[in-house]
């Protein structure tokens, strides 16, 4: 297949910022105006390549969006998705983007517990699923979540190819939505509590996060990117609204499996590739395990790009001297997509040891409190004593601006994540340098990253004191190179009892339907737990002890 970087339409197409467009339909039809006959969205599937062109994209989710008007779905309708990265995905996105429903997009990892929140906190009147699809029947899980339910959603069975995407005539389609303010987007994330919060997001702030990440990686309408993550994760309208600003395709992958992978970036030509730390060292293996390890494992490729997770400093050494490209690493979160982005324009220095600098429209301070430990997590909530930190001094990196969110479902949780001024609580810590690049050292929020999804360390301990067993249980991230953090629970015996085993506590966790991306690793079994005077269990002498 001839790479689509070649084409005259894409070379040519202007690029468009937030503010020519309101909302994330206006990109998605002021793009196709621009470029129609430009690729956008490139898939392999077993029954041949998909290559759809921005014209493409708008008929249609025009035709999709028609089709789920008939079934109901209106401005204001909450709908769950819980599919993978396919292009009947982003069809079916779009065609809700269209309508001006509100979107809720569920990570195929989740289960029962996480599923079952969303539905209820949303009031979803459909649900869509891919049936059986990499061993999960999401139809039996979806029963299971709407079991509680007084009103159950509709269940819609989206295969692959576009079966079962509903279809309908575009001309009894309403006037698209022209408010980029409205919430329409709510993502849910287990965050530090127990149970997931659904933060609630806007087109605009979307919008604003692709478009500065555009802007960051210095993308051009002859890129081809990838998107090789779960595309129901907030970074899947991010990059989308990339592309859609800048004019350049991406190459969708189902599952990142490196071989698999490395061979369609080639086909395709990809030039931007990445998603996570665990992306970089699948590359960076591929790269050795290669016959020739001398040659460029992807001839186009120019930039590894992504985040969600810590990035050792050595692995930007590594891929810089192995693969020949540098990795712009990002910092984000489900509130808050896109907050800072390394650009190729940067140093290696500020590459290797910073998340890179605040996006147009962002703002970012670091803020000291004489309540805040660095070490176990204090983070001065009530405000008390609290200073701006100067460049190069520690504290909580806390943001405000066009990417953060408008709160979460919850308004008391709402009301905790922003301080009196405003800034949203990141939770994270980290200091300013003096080229004002964020850089991070650790977490106030007993939060583990892992593969760039949150755990919380809090619902996992939960779960663990409900083991026979189990007597106490602390939950830490552990550095791993691959994941950015492993799970580990350390535990301390009931009494009289055997020390349970890892396979014990995993079977029992996956039972109480905990997904499986929650459950530990490793296991570490204590005489006792360390404890402070107040019986709190002292976690950093647990990750001191154990990090090595």
């Amino acid at each position: 297949m001839t790479s689509p970087r070649t084409t005259a339409s894409t070379a040519e197409a202007p690029m468009i910022t937030g503010a020519d467009v309101a909302t994330l339909w206006d990109l998605v039809a002021r793009r196709a105006e621009l470029t129609p006959d430009a690729p956008l969205l490139l898939a392999d599937t077993p029954t041949g390549q998909v290559r759809l062109t921005c014209a493409d994209l708008v008929a249609r989710a025009e035709r999709v969006a028609a089709g789920l008007a008939a079934l109901g779905v209106a401005p204001g309708t909450a709908v769950c998705w819980q599919l993978p990265t396919r292009v009947e995905t982003v069809v079916l996105s779009m065609a809700l983007a269209r309508l001006g429903a509100v979107q809720v997009p569920i990570i195929h990892i989740y289960r029962e517990r996480e599923v079952a929140v969303a539905l209820r906190e949303t009031g979803a009147r459909l649900l869509c699923v891919p049936g059986v699809w990499r061993g999960t029947d999401y139809v039996a899980l979806a029963a299971a979540a709407s079991r509680d339910l007084a009103d159950p959603p509709e269940v819609l069975v989206v295969g692959a190819g576009e079966a079962g995407l509903p279809d309908g005539d575009p001309a009894t389609l309403p006037p698209p939505p022209t408010d980029g303010e409205a919430v329409r987007w709510i993502y849910f994330t287990s965050g530090t509590t127990s149970a997931p919060k659904g933060v609630r997001h806007r087109d605009a702030t979307l919008v604003a996060a692709g478009v500065g990440l555009a802007l960051a990686l210095r993308a051009r309408p002859d890129d081809v990117g990838s998107i090789a993550f779960p595309v129901a994760h907030i970074g899947g309208p991010d990059y989308l609204a990339m592309m859609l600003s800048v004019g350049f395709p991406a190459l969708l992958l189902e599952a990142f499996v490196p071989a698999d992978a490395v061979a369609a970036y080639r086909r395709h030509g990809v030039t931007i590739a990445g998603g996570s730390t665990a992306f970089y060292t699948a590359l960076l293996a591929a790269q050795r395990g290669s016959p020739t390890p001398e040659a460029p494992l992807v001839p186009t490729l120019r930039l590894l790009a992504g985040g969600g997770a810590p990035k050792p400093p050595e692995l930007f050494t590594d891929v810089r001297r192995e693969l020949g490209i540098p990795v712009a690493h990002g910092y984000g979160m489900t509130e808050i997509p896109m907050i800072t982005q390394g650009s190729p324009a940067d140093s290696d220095d500020a590459l290797m040891h910073s998340e890179g600098a605040p996006l147009p429209g962002v703002e970012v301070r670091v803020v000291r409190s004489d309540r805040t430990d660095s070490t176990d997590g204090a983070d001065g909530a009530d405000g008390t004593g609290e200073t701006v930190a100067p460049v190069g001094v520690e504290g909580e990196v806390r943001v405000r601006g066009v990417t953060v969110c408008a709160g979460y479902t919850d308004p008391a949780a709402t009301a905790a994540a922003f301080d009196a001024d405003g800034w949203f609580r990141t939770g994270d810590l980290g200091f300013l340098r003096p080229d004002g690049h964020v850089t991070l050292t650790g977490r106030l929020k007993d939060v583990i990253i892992r593969k760039g999804e949150n755990v919380s360390a809090k619902e996992v301990e939960d779960l663990l004191y409900q083991h026979p067993k189990v007597a106490a249980a602390a939950v830490i991230g552990l550095p791993d190179t691959e994941r950015g953090e492993l799970v580990c629970a350390v535990v301390e015996p009931a009494p009289g009892a055997e020390p349970p085993t890892l396979a014990e506590l995993a079977a029992f966790l996956r039972g109480a339907g905990l997904m499986v991306q929650k459950i530990p690793e490793r296991l570490e079994v204590v005489d006792a737990l360390p404890r402070n005077a107040t019986l709190k269990i002292l976690k950093h002498e647990l990750r001191a002890r154990y990090a090595g």
